[in-house]
């Protein structure tokens, strides 16, 4: 059986890891990694790789940044001479980034089944180009494998037939539960003095609050009178800065720490050991719900409602007065609390590869 893994962004790769490896256990398997390279990550070293113990990717587009359309065509036009030597037997797609929809849809002109890891999930917000990449590509797909319910009820309502659709849990659950081990203090807390202490760990990366210079003033403004109550930690992205840069912002509390972007283990002890999160990034939702850690998101919506329902995860949307009710709720012990959706037990990547096999 050949499989084809097309990834684009650093966090694909963590939901690819756990179901290369479980393929690889099957043995008669042939796995070959497509890197489109749609986001640059320094992050993504020769460390990255063996931390997560896949292999580099046999093959790296380097398509880069661009317009949606331009990025998804390009992915294409560089995909598909692969995908007509290789002769796949399935492909598999991971998420909802460009390289998501682009290689689905290459793939279905072909007549190659597909398989979509992290499927059903909904925003209900087509603002969000992610929301459309999702949309797509379930119909596109052949196995659509779900992380908790809510995507089957969403696939479902949709006319997904029943047979297409697997509840299998949480692969990004599956990298955090086999790394959190070796995730320990990081020397950021020790540089900055805060290992033992309570601390919020702060990232935000979403066009809408960090690209609006007017909602990212707000939102500094916010967290820099949290900062006079609780110290926070804020890892930004180089474009954020250059964002900031431009607001003449400079008055900063002393205890609101701008620092630069960390590695994925590092950043999971620093969420392991945080008092809260807040944050508007899916991932992190995710990942805070199975910490236990509260998690304050500042989106209006998210495709992940299972952390709100069950999960450690409040919804502020762009409300800071809300924000800061929120804080302090957790400070003064009030906060919420939650608990882990089923299937969350790191066994998710294994359930995959259970059913390709047995359908081979």
């Amino acid at each position: 059986m050949q499989i084809l893994h097309v990834v684009g962004a650093r966090p694909n790769f963590m939901k690819l890891a756990p179901v290369r490896a479980a393929l690889a256990a099957h043995g008669k398997v042939h796995q070959t990694i497509v890197h489109t390279g749609q986001h640059y990550d320094v992050s993504m070293s020769d460390v990255f790789f063996q931390q997560l113990q896949i292999p580099e990717p046999d093959h790296n587009l380097g398509v880069g940044s661009a317009s949606h359309a331009q990025q998804a065509a390009e992915i294409m036009l560089r995909l598909e001479p692969i995908i007509l030597k290789g002769k796949p037997d399935l492909l598999l797609v991971y998420g909802d980034v460009n390289s998501t929809v682009a290689a689905a849809l290459v793939c279905a002109k072909l007549l190659i089944p597909i398989g979509h890891v992290e499927a059903g999930l909904r925003s209900f917000d087509r603002t969000m180009p992610e929301e459309i990449n999702r949309i797509l590509t379930d119909r596109l797909a052949d196995y659509l494998f779900t992380p908790s319910m809510d995507g089957n009820e969403n696939l479902i309502h949709e006319g997904v037939p029943p047979e297409k659709i697997h509840l299998v849990g949480n692969v990004m659950i599956d990298t955090l539960i086999r790394l959190l081990p070796h995730a320990g203090t990081p020397k950021l807390l020790e540089e900055l003095s805060l290992a033992g202490y309570p601390y919020v760990l702060v990232t935000l990366h979403r066009p809408s609050n960090v690209d609006d210079r007017a909602e990212l003033r707000r939102i500094l403004l916010t967290l820099n009178e949290i900062a006079g109550e609780i110290p926070i930690l804020f890892p930004v992205h180089p474009r954020t800065r250059q964002v900031m840069r431009a607001l003449e912002f400079a008055n900063f509390s002393p205890h609101l720490h701008l620092v630069d972007p960390v590695g994925y283990l590092e950043f999971l002890g620093l969420q392991r050991k945080a008092t809260l999160v807040i944050t508007d990034s899916g991932g992190i939702q995710e990942e805070t719900t199975y910490l236990g850690i509260p998690c304050l998101t500042v989106r209006e919506n998210t495709e992940r409602p299972i952390t709100v329902q069950l999960g450690s995860n409040i919804l502020v949307g762009r409300d800071m007065d809300r924000l800061k009710i929120e804080v302090e709720a957790i400070l003064s012990g009030k906060g919420k609390t939650g608990t882990v959706p089923p299937l969350w037990d790191g066994k998710a990547g294994q359930r995959i590869a259970d059913i390709l096999v047995s359908g081979a």
